[in-house]
């Protein structure tokens, strides 16, 4: 694994640390990278119920491409092999067998949004910042963040934080629907995180059905492919011994 993404695995949950502090968590070719590979290599454990992507420090989840190393595309074919990648290695996210929560610690800027919206749901520090920068630098969003700003916020909204290339603050970004939950500011921040995350954690293989659900919301399919994949989820979780003991714990409650 790379150094520049950190790994620990713990209680069915895997926390992924975006590891360039001294950069603000820029994307740099490595670091794109680095995300695709990890992402990929985990996604055949079986014993994952929850991913938690973050990064270094308290600035910056990640503050945007790189740009030093993007001054070197200066060819069509170059810019569109590159947004290839990165979106190819955000799509592991995207794919990524059970949910990833993002946990917005800081600035969250241009490509790092675009990080941000690949993962299924957000939670934020209440000093973090996010915002679609890219109409300032006179581009536009190319690694998927786009396309999923728009089915989270509706096209309306999208046009306009697009267009406006607007920094939210925590509290702004959970009106307009770009986070899902703030930490309240002076709290104990790891409690909360910590918290959030046992609440959402489930079997794995109730988040494996969960996630499957909004794969499909994304990457479309057939009615008929649709109703094979939910059907398959649901009935491999009913056969595990873990929905029969949550029966029986259940039934021993309404005696």
């Amino acid at each position: 694994m790379s150094p520049l993404l950190a790994t620990e695995f713990a209680d069915g949950i895997l926390r992924l640390t975006l590891s360039r502090p001294e950069k603000r968590n820029a994307l740099s070719n490595a670091l794109i990278a680095a995300i695709g590979e990890t992402f990929a290599a985990w996604s055949a454990r079986e014993d994952v119920s929850l991913a938690v992507l973050s990064g270094a420090g308290d600035k910056a989840f990640a503050s945007g491409g790189d740009l030093k190393e993007l001054e070197a595309l200066r060819e069509e074919a170059d810019a569109v092999a590159f947004a290839a990648r990165t979106r190819a290695a955000f799509d592991q996210i995207r794919r990524f067998p059970v949910p990833v929560l993002a946990l917005l610690n800081g600035d969250t800027l241009g490509g790092g949004a675009e990080l941000a919206m690949a993962c299924d749901h957000r939670l934020a520090l209440a000093h973090a910042r996010i915002g679609f920068l890219q109409a300032k630098l006179n581009i536009a969003p190319a690694w998927g963040g786009g396309t999923d700003l728009f089915t989270l916020v509706g096209p309306s909204r999208a046009v306009r934080i697009l267009a406006t290339a607007k920094i939210f603050d925590a509290a702004e970004a959970l009106a307009f629907g770009l986070v899902d939950a703030v930490a309240p500011a002076g709290a104990d921040s790891a409690g909360f995180i910590s918290g959030y995350v046992a609440e959402m954690k489930q079997r794995p293989q109730v988040m494996r059905a969960i996630k499957s659900l909004a794969i499909m919301n994304r990457f479309g399919g057939s009615s008929e492919e649709r109703a094979r994949s939910e059907g398959a989820r649901f009935a491999a979780a009913w056969v595990h011994d873990d929905h029969w003991t949550a029966v029986a714990k259940m039934a021993v409650g309404r005696r």
